[in-house]
């Protein structure tokens, strides 16, 4: 089957399936050009976006039920990787000052279902990651969670919005898991979180003891990218990552990059002014409908389908239609398991699920 020539926009994504990143609002694109030139690693020097990056923590933290938005400890990372990083590298340090004397080599629990950040962040930092089996629902497995956690835990992980399936973990019960050793509990939201606020999941600061949450404009944000985020609910745990820096107008700062795009911070700012909250509902509720109509779709055709939680849709198929359907122009990816894998964002259209149903039964005939 002969595929259309690939489109010669770089950014064009008529038949992008299979990415958590989505066109930015317009006025997100504004806001990125007007400072593109800025840094918000240097906040004494360039002080305009510097106070934006205060506004974007402000609406963040808003988003994600924290305690005290207006006064939330974070910032705006480069993405999910980074501020998954910096959460490990805060409860590290926290660990370690807290043991003083002495104590055991450090380690993180999470999920299997975790991002491959966090094998990053460990390989980097140097602390081991435990990864717990999941239970039948792609959730993280409770009981496998308490029995991975013990005195040298310095994190536990939970993650609200799956990269494979859309899931969310029971972050409550992670809470408690963390607490018992004294731990602190990370909630990786980096797709999910701009989609939770619209349905009754536990999950945010409001619902659980969670000390940092990740979560990215520039996904489901709408926001340019890089344009990430990290979150904490006290600033002394932001406080741990401070290192001197003697030759800028300020003297300190907790993030990992130093020099950022004052382009992510203006256009998150942007995207969250133009649609928070009623645009972001009307988005997360029409991609629920287009996850909701593909599954229905692909299990009228016999396709064994994961049920959507979140907009995403995984069904089990034959490698030879996954691969006609790429050649066929659709980029779209497999899960772990080797499952089709379709993130409905924003930019994804009914237009365009129907097209690739089509293309589907145009394969089996």
């Amino acid at each position: 089957m002969q595929g259309p020539t690939p489109a010669a926009d770089p950014q064009s994504f008529d038949r992008v399936l299979s990415s958590m990143c989505t066109e930015p609002h317009p006025a997100a694109r504004a806001a990125a050009e007007r400072f593109l030139a800025t840094n918000p690693g240097d906040p004494g020097t360039y002080r305009t976006v510097a106070e934006l990056e205060d506004r974007a923590v402000e609406l963040l933290a808003s988003l994600v039920d924290h305690p005290s938005p207006a006064d939330a400890a974070g910032y705006v990372t480069s993405g999910g990787t980074e501020a998954n990083l910096q959460a490990v590298r805060a409860a590290r340090d926290r660990h370690a000052a807290a043991h003083r004397n002495g104590g055991p080599g450090v380690n993180v629990v999470a999920p299997e279902s975790a991002h491959f950040s966090f094998h990053k962040a460990a390989d980097v930092l140097g602390v081991a990651l435990r990864t717990v089996p999941l239970d039948e629902d792609h959730r993280a497995d409770i009981e496998a969670m308490w029995a991975a956690v013990d005195d040298a835990t310095a994190l536990v992980v939970g993650v609200a919005g799956t990269t494979e399936y859309g899931r969310v973990d029971p972050i409550p019960e992670l809470g408690r898991i963390a607490s018992s050793v004294n731990a602190l509990l990370h909630v990786d939201a980096a797709w999910g979180g701009f989609l939770l606020p619209f349905t009754d999941h536990d999950w945010s600061f409001a619902d659980a003891p969670v000390d940092t949450l990740t979560v990215d404009p520039h996904k489901f944000g709408q926001a340019p990218v890089p344009a990430g985020g990290l979150l904490a609910r006290e600033s002394a745990t932001l406080d741990a990552l401070a290192v001197e820096t003697p030759y800028l107008e300020t003297r300190s700062q907790a993030t990992l990059t130093g020099t950022r795009s004052g382009a992510g911070v203006a256009g998150t700012v942007a995207a969250m002014k133009e649609l928070w909250p009623d645009g972001y509902r009307e988005a997360a509720e029409r991609a629920g409908e287009n996850a909701e109509w593909l599954a229905a779709e692909l299990s009228a055709r016999g396709y064994d389908v994961v049920e959507p939680e979140l907009p995403l849709v995984a069904a089990a198929m034959p490698n030879e239609e996954f691969d006609a359907l790429r050649k066929a122009g659709w980029r779209i990816s497999r899960t772990g398991a080797g499952e089709l894998r379709i993130v409905c964002m924003p930019h994804v259209t009914r237009e365009m699920l129907r097209a690739l149903v089509d293309d589907l039964d145009r394969i089996h005939t």
